[in-house]
């Protein structure tokens, strides 16, 4: 069965490849990420960046597509990251290293084609106080959460009770900016990543960054509806309608909202009902 492909509004993985590594871009693109970053920044030390640049460039114009993650606006090497990709016919959008502020997405804007997605990366606490406006800058897609840097930036630690506030602001103004659930920071360790994506989906995130391809599956199914909850959806829906849209108590209208969210998902996602499930609860 081919992969279904997911659109970058609801993407769940998202999968940093380091632009020194141009080896690891075919490995990405068949990999299990919903979507694919190619890093110039952190992941690339300041003597190599013009190698990775132009090696992300001659990818993104070969038949390839994906995002770039770009060098912070305080950068030196922001405007040449910009001028060097604008015109890459492959490039799907650009994730803006540590945003602090509404204009740094402006100026990033200003300098790509008309309508090009920008990703802002919130990694300091100067970008957490300014989160909601950065939100609501008319070039941003979607915020992310750079759990790394704002630890450094912030001194903090790593139980997650520490990041509890940040990762809040971050979805409250996703909200109230009408854009879709924030992207969550990565977790390094594979046995810590089940529980790593299960707290993003509680906190209200729904995508989150992976550093290597192998924890895409984890995190994709971490961040999805079960089988057994898109059978509960189904069962909810159908025995709604055949009662007519019937409303017996205050619960109902919330849980047919829920079942049809579920739904939505299950087709975005490609995600079967469990057949036993589907026969077996009581709805």
């Amino acid at each position: 069965m081919p992969r279904t492909v997911v659109s970058p509004l609801i993407a769940r993985s998202w999968l940093l490849v380091p632009a020194s590594k141009p080896e690891l871009f075919e490995i990405a693109q068949e990999s299990e990420a919903d979507a694919i970053i190619i890093d110039i920044e952190d992941a690339v030390a300041a003597k190599d960046k013009q190698r990775a640049r132009a090696d992300t460039v001659e990818w993104l114009s070969t038949g390839h597509r994906a995002w770039v993650r770009i060098n912070d606006a305080a950068s030196e090497f922001w405007s040449t990251d910009l001028a060097d990709l604008k015109d890459a016919p492959g490039l799907e959008g650009v994730m803006l290293a540590k945003t602090e502020s509404a204009s740094h997405v402006d100026d990033t804007a200003d300098r790509l084609p008309e309508g090009m997605p920008i990703l802002a990366l919130v990694e300091t606490a100067r970008g957490v106080l300014h989160v909601e406006r950065i939100a609501s800058a008319p070039s941003t897609f979607r915020l992310a959460f750079g759990t790394g840097d704002f630890k450094r930036d912030t001194a903090t630690g790593d139980d997650p009770i520490a990041l509890a506030y940040a990762r809040s602001q971050l979805v409250i103004a996703s909200r109230a900016a009408r854009l879709p659930a924030p992207i969550d920071g990565p977790t390094l360790s594979m046995d810590a990543l089940a529980d790593g994506t299960r707290l993003s989906k509680e906190m209200g995130m729904s995508g989150k960054l992976c550093l290597t391809h192998t924890q895409a599956a984890t995190i994709n199914a971490g961040l999805a509806p079960s089988a057994e909850e898109v059978a509960w959806a189904h069962g909810f829906v159908r025995a709604f309608e055949e009662s007519g849209g019937k409303i017996t108590d205050g619960s109902d209208l919330p849980r047919l909202a829920r079942a049809q969210k579920i739904q939505t998902q299950a087709r975005d996602f490609g995600i079967e009902a469990d057949a036993a499930a589907l026969g077996e609860l009581n709805y």
